[in-house]
């Protein structure tokens, strides 16, 4: 029932990229998709900034307590069990999204603090499955530009971002495929602002799935 739960607060494009992951990752990308989708709804539905924030602070010290002192119940708190006190890494996810919370989301400086929120969150996954954090890194950062893409749509500092983002697809293990499938779809979509659409967008998800490249 838990995982239920969770699979309804993911968008799509998270539910298909988690077909793709190992039985081994599968709990602790659902963890960080959860948490994902909960902040972002945070950021999204705040009338005022200061709401907003307050809700990404109890989030915050959720995720900075010791995982057995976390309030029971909280299916998304339940997911990231799974991570064991790495999940204190996943603050820099909360830092991102609250910069998006500031007067001016679209400015390069809040992608850039929101990137690099992402791409710490993908570091720490990867450390957990004995993977290069570096390249982890770089698929987070590339994802986050896929994201802020269709929540805000185009703007000056996307493309500033954009432009200075390095777009080699980065060489993922197998249990990281859903990074792969993220990456792959920002890196194919950067030059029409992130927009996924079309049969084209869905054979390239499933053959980064398949096969990573």
């Amino acid at each position: 029932m838990a995982e239920t739960e969770l699979l309804g607060l993911l968008a799509p494009d998270r539910r298909l990229a988690l077909s793709y992951a190992p039985r081994a990752a599968r709990c602790l990308f659902l963890g960080l998709y959860a948490l994902d989708a909960r902040l972002g709804t945070a950021v999204r539905t705040a009338r005022e900034p200061a709401l907003g924030q307050i809700k990404l602070a109890w989030w915050r010290e959720r995720i900075a307590e010791n995982p057995a002192q976390r309030p029971r119940g909280e299916p998304v708190l339940g997911a990231l069990a799974a991570w064991g006190e790495s999940g204190a890494a996943l603050t820099a996810l909360i830092d991102g999204w609250e910069q998006q919370l500031g007067e001016e989301p679209t400015s390069t400086e809040s992608i850039r603090a929101f990137t690099q929120g992402r791409g710490e969150a993908c570091a720490a996954l990867a450390g957990l499955l004995g993977a290069d954090p570096i390249m982890a890194n770089r698929a987070g950062r590339g994802w986050a530009l896929l994201d802020l893409g269709a929540l805000q749509g185009p703007s000056a500092g996307l493309r500033a971002v954009t432009d200075e983002s390095d777009w080699q697809l980065p060489k993922l293990p197998r249990a990281l495929r859903p990074l792969s499938v993220h990456f792959g779809l920002a890196q194919r979509t950067r030059d029409r602002e992130f927009a996924v659409g079309g049969i084209g967008d869905l054979l390239v998800a499933m053959r980064l799935g398949l096969l990573g490249i």
